[in-house]
C-alpha cells in the first residue's frame, strides 16, 4: 500500500470481532467446552453447596466463614490468626472479624503465645465445640439433598474425583 491508496474502513466491530465461532464461548451452561467450562462449572456447584450448608448453619446464627474457622481450629487446634486466614483463604481483616464474631458469641477465644506477645492464637471453646456438633448434625440432611440426584457409587467418585483435583499431592496415597 503506497500513502495515497485508501486504507480499509476499521470499526470497533471489526476490530473486536471474534476469531472462534461462538459455541466455544465460555458460559456457565451444561455440555460447555471452552477452557474456563470446568472453572465455571465448580464455581457453580460451590454456590449450590454453599446456599445449601448456609442455609443449615442459619438456625445455629453462624455463617460459612465463621463455620471455616471452626473446622481449622478443630482440625488443629491453637491457630494464630495468620494461619487461620491462609488456611481459609481470608484476608488479614476478613479473618479479624471472624475471629472477633466468634468470640462475641463465645465460640472461641485469643489467647497470647508464649515467647511472642504480638501474636495471639484463637482456639475453640466447648460451647464452639458444641456448635460444631450440632452444625454437622443439622447439615446431614441438607447434604445428602445435594447429592440426591447422583446414581449408586457416584456420590462417592465424585468425592474421589474433586479430592484428587484439590489436592494433586494426594495422588496416589492412601
Amino acid at each position: 500500500m503506497t500513502a495515497d491508496a485508501p486504507r480499509p474502513a476499521t470499526t470497533a466491530a471489526t476490530t473486536v470481532a471474534p476469531t472462534t465461532p461462538t459455541a466455544s464461548r465460555a458460559t456457565d451452561r451444561p455440555g460447555d467446552t471452552s477452557p474456563f467450562a470446568l472453572g465455571l462449572l465448580l464455581r457453580q456447584a460451590h454456590w449450590r453447596a454453599a446456599a445449601v450448608m448456609s442455609e443449615a448453619l442459619r438456625p445455629l446464627g453462624i455463617e460459612l466463614r465463621h463455620f471455616a474457622v471452626l473446622i481449622v481450629l478443630v482440625d488443629r487446634g491453637p491457630t494464630v490468626q495468620r494461619d487461620l486466614a491462609a488456611a481459609t483463604g481470608t484476608d488479614k481483616a476478613g479473618i479479624m472479624r471472624v475471629v472477633d464474631d466468634l468470640e462475641r458469641k463465645g465460640l472461641a477465644v485469643r489467647k497470647s503465645v508464649p515467647g511472642d506477645r504480638r501474636v495471639r492464637a484463637v482456639e475453640i471453646t466447648p460451647q464452639g465445640v458444641e456448635l460444631f456438633d450440632a452444625a454437622h448434625a443439622g447439615a446431614a440432611a441438607p447434604a445428602e439433598s445435594l447429592v440426591a440426584d447422583l446414581k449408586p457409587g457416584e456420590r462417592e467418585q465424585l468425592t474421589d474425583l474433586l479430592t484428587r483435583f484439590a489436592y494433586p499431592a494426594a495422588d496416589g496415597e492412601a
